[in-house]
C-alpha cells in the first residue's frame, strides 16, 4: 500500500499531466470504491450528496466529523488517492475552516474542496473577500504539510441559480490568487462556457459531468483544456434509480423483472473477493 505522501504526489502529478484529462468518480462507500479502483480508475473522490443518502438524509445535513470519517473510510478502502468534497469547510470562521483541512489531512486525503457557499438559503454565498478569506486559511493549513495536498477551490453559482460566468471567473480568479491548486464551477454545462473558464485561469480546472444537458466525452473536455473530470453524485443517483425503479415495479406490478438486469450475485462476489486479498 503506497503511503499517503506516495498517493499525494502520484495526485498532483496527474494534475500536470500534459494533454491528458483524467477522471475522478465519485464512490459513495468502500465497496463502490474498491470496485472503481479494480475498474483500473487512478484517483477517487467523495460526493458529499451521495454520502448522504446513504445515511438517509439530504445533502448539507452531514457533520464534519460524519465526512472526514467517511472520507478515511474510503481513504483505507483502496491504495487510491483520495479528495473529499468537504463541503464549505464546515466552519464559521477562516481559523474553523483552517482545522477542518489539518484534519482532512490527518484523515490521509490526497486533497479536498471547499466551496464559496454558507447554507443560509437567503444569502446563499460569501462574498467574494470573506469566500477568498476562507480559501486562504485551506491553503495555510494545507501548505504545512510536507507533501502536496491538492486544494480545490468551488463557486457553486451555477448549481445555486445564478449562471453568471463572468462573476464565476472573477471568483475563480481571485480563488487562484489566495493559493487554491485546482479551481472548479459545478454546473457548467456549455462547451464554449467551459472553454472560457478554462482560458481565463492558470490552473487545473475540474468539470463536472452527469447533469442534463452534458453531453460530453472526456475527449471533447481534454480538447477544451479541462484537466479534471468528476460526477458529483451520479454514481449513487443511477444506483438509487435502478433501486427504485425495482421497488415500484415489486410494489406497483408484483413482478420482478428488474433482477434480469441486477449484476449476477457470483459476479460481485468474485470482485470483492478479489479486491479483499
Amino acid at each position: 500500500m503506497p503511503t499517503q505522501k506516495e498517493k499525494a504526489e502520484a495526485f498532483h502529478a496527474l494534475h500536470h499531466r500534459q494533454g491528458r484529462a483524467f477522471l475522478i468518480p465519485n464512490p459513495y462507500d468502500p465497496g463502490t470504491a474498491r470496485l472503481l479502483a479494480l475498474m483500473g480508475f487512478e484517483a477517487l473522490a467523495t460526493t458529499s450528496a451521495g454520502f448522504a443518502f446513504t445515511r438517509g438524509r439530504p445533502d448539507y445535513t452531514t457533520t464534519r466529523e460524519e465526512m472526514l470519517a467517511h472520507a478515511a473510510d474510503l481513504v483505507s478502502a483502496t491504495s487510491l488517492p483520495v479528495s473529499a468534497d468537504l463541503e464549505n469547510g464546515y466552519g464559521k470562521t477562516p481559523e474553523e475552516v483552517a482545522d477542518t483541512y489539518r484534519r482532512a489531512a490527518a484523515a490521509g486525503l490526497a486533497g479536498a474542496s471547499i466551496e464559496d457557499t454558507t447554507n443560509d438559503p437567503a444569502n446563499p454565498f460569501y462574498d467574494t473577500p470573506q469566500a477568498v478569506e476562507r480559501v486562504q486559511a485551506a491553503v495555510s493549513a494545507v501548505r504545512q504539510l510536507d507533501f502536496p495536498f491538492q486544494l480545490t477551490a468551488r463557486t457553486e453559482n451555477y448549481l445555486n441559480g445564478k449562471p453568471d460566468l463572468a462573476d464565476t471567473i472573477r471568483r475563480l480568479q481571485a480563488f487562484q490568487e489566495a493559493g487554491a491548486d485546482v479551481l472548479y464551477a459545478p454546473g457548467i454545462t456549455k462547451k464554449e462556457e467551459i472553454a472560457e473558464l478554462v482560458r481565463s485561469v492558470d490552473r487545473p480546472v475540474n468539470v463536472l459531468m452527469g447533469l442534463k444537458g452534458a453531453p460530453y466525452s472526456l475527449q471533447d473536455l481534454q480538447e477544451l483544456g479541462v484537466t479534471r473530470v468528476s460526477v458529483g453524485s451520479a454514481l449513487s443517483r443511477a444506483a438509487l434509480g435502478g433501486f427504485l425503479r425495482a421497488a415500484r415495479e415489486m410494489l406497483q406490478e408484483g413482478t420482478f423483472h428488474f433482477a434480469d438486469e441486477a449484476e449476477p450475485y457470483q459476479d460481485l462476489t468474485q470482485l470483492f473477493a478479489s479486491v479483499s486479498q
